[in-house]
């Protein structure tokens, strides 16, 4: 099973990524599903959405649960039963999972795609990046700051947040791998750290 890359945050938090070579036949051996989640799976119309979720249950194994120590609140955000923290992600053929037993933690994958450049208005104020002139570094530059906003967005875990007007990125330079975010909403502030990296075309970005 291709486990792809396991990192170490601290002593209570890590974040592992599964690359997607299985069929589904391969995924679906030794996990099981609950009944819902049984139901969620089969009514996935995408195979490539059906290999994500059963691959998601694999990670989960890796740190020592199953689906059924997993459910989701009203706001579609993952739990799990003992009260530890999880968040997920999928993109084509990428899963990923951070877990904590102490830190509230967000996570995304995204694969780098000139359509950032459409959309990247909704999320950033552009100006912030116009010194950037080579295309494929204002690619990257951007798809981590979507992948950190989209992390913080998670650990908020509420659908009112506005990527544009409640979280913010502070600049960061791409060897340091990291940086910082902030989330302000309803006369609240938060902070977090941020780690990113990149692979085969892909961006992963995680925060705690």
């Amino acid at each position: 099973m291709a486990l792809y890359k396991t990192l170490t945050v601290n002593k209570t938090t890590k974040v592992l990524i599964w690359k997607i070579e299985e069929s589904i036949p391969d995924l679906k051996s030794g996990v099981s599903l609950s009944e819902s989640s049984s139901t969620r799976l089969n009514s996935m119309k995408s195979e490539l959405h059906q290999k994500g979720f059963l691959s998601i249950r694999h990670l989960l194994k890796k740190v020592g649960y199953t689906d059924f120590d997993l459910m989701y609140d009203d706001f579609g955000k993952p739990h799990l039963k003992d009260g530890k923290f999880i968040s997920i992600t999928h993109s084509f053929t990428f899963t990923a999972i951070i877990f904590s037993d102490d830190l509230q933690v967000g996570i995304d994958i995204e694969k780098q795609r000139d359509k950032i450049l459409k959309i990247a208005h909704k999320f950033t104020p552009l100006e912030e990046y116009k010194t950037i002139a080579n295309h494929d570094a204002l690619i990257s530059k951007l798809t981590i700051v979507w992948g950190a906003k989209e992390s913080l967005y998670k650990i908020y875990g509420k659908k009112k947040l506005l990527f544009l007007h409640n979280i913010y990125i502070e600049d960061f330079k791409f060897e340091d791998e990291k940086t910082t975010g902030e989330i302000k909403y309803n006369g609240e502030q938060f902070s977090y750290s941020i780690e990113f990296l990149e692979f085969e075309g892909f961006t992963c970005v995680f925060a705690y």
